[in-house]
């Protein structure tokens, strides 16, 4: 039997979604696309999952939405484009920016076009060293879209974001790295250890404090000074109902470590 275009898996409250068409270096189809956005949905309401890793097999992670069968030619209706951005390459990278769980992009090869967006979105991005980023779209004469001119400024600033874009250069790892792009290189034996061992600690953390975080910080980068403080405190008089919140100030109170159920 042929195995299918998207691996899934929870265990110990770790979803792990796996792109699994190595032979085209984990291009996008739709329907792979609609998958992983039916998975991180269903992972924003799923007590048992608590965090969420996105990986590729063999030598990609993702390179980007999979062309091939696209029309190039024909009778085009105005707004259709627009329209298959909207309900494809953005819904992908919304879902990944509104998942209510932690998400940890584990990146095994190379992420391009779509495929580097897809991993920018995530809450933390681990790469193997032999990882690389490419923004492809100029050298297919493409304006970036999932999301990349969104993401991209807001990680590295303007100019880092023009001159990934303008040029289309491979990124290696390393250099990923020090422009803030990857929160770690490790070894590429270590990734799925290393993104397993982060998964796990975050899957024992305050799940719904972890999650109003995730809001706060994301809409902190578009909203004015006293818009954020008001909501950091609603989130914080909402995360205060929770079980983990109580639990975490009476672990404080008694002097031991917390242990938190995701309620």
């Amino acid at each position: 039997m042929t195995e299918p275009s998207v691996l899934h898996a929870t265990d110990d409250d770790v979803l792990t979604i796996t792109l699994n068409r190595p032979e085209s270096l984990n291009a996008v189809t739709p329907d792979q696309r609609d998958e992983i956005v039916r998975l991180l949905s269903e992972a924003s309401t799923t007590a048992e999952v608590r965090a969420v890793v996105i990986t590729g097999t063999g030598r990609g992670f993702c390179a980007g939405a999979d062309l091939r069968g696209a029309a190039t030619s024909g009778t085009r209706i105005a707004g259709d484009v627009a329209r298959t951005l909207r309900l494809g390459a953005q819904r992908l990278i919304a879902a990944v920016l509104d998942c209510e769980k932690p998400v940890i992009a584990a990146v095994n090869g190379t992420a391009a076009g779509l495929g580097a967006h897809l991993a920018f979105a995530c809450d933390l991005v681990l790469a193997a060293h032999s990882a690389r980023f490419i923004e492809v779209f100029v050298r297919r004469g493409l304006v970036p879209d999932g999301g990349g001119a969104y993401l991209l400024p807001r990680l590295v600033g303007p100019q880092r974001a023009k001159e990934l874009m303008f040029f289309g250069d491979a990124l290696s790892a390393t250099d990923a790295e020090r422009m803030g792009l990857v929160n770690r290189v490790v070894p590429d034996d270590d990734l799925d250890k290393t993104a397993r061992a982060w998964a796990e600690r975050l899957a024992t953390g305050p799940t719904r404090a972890l999650a109003l975080t995730k809001q706060l910080v994301n809409a902190s980068l578009d909203a004015d000074r006293a818009t954020a403080f008001a909501a950091e405190a609603a989130a914080q008089e909402i995360n205060m109902t929770t079980a983990d919140a109580r639990e975490g100030v009476r672990a404080f109170v008694e002097r031991r470590s917390a242990e938190f159920e995701g309620r």
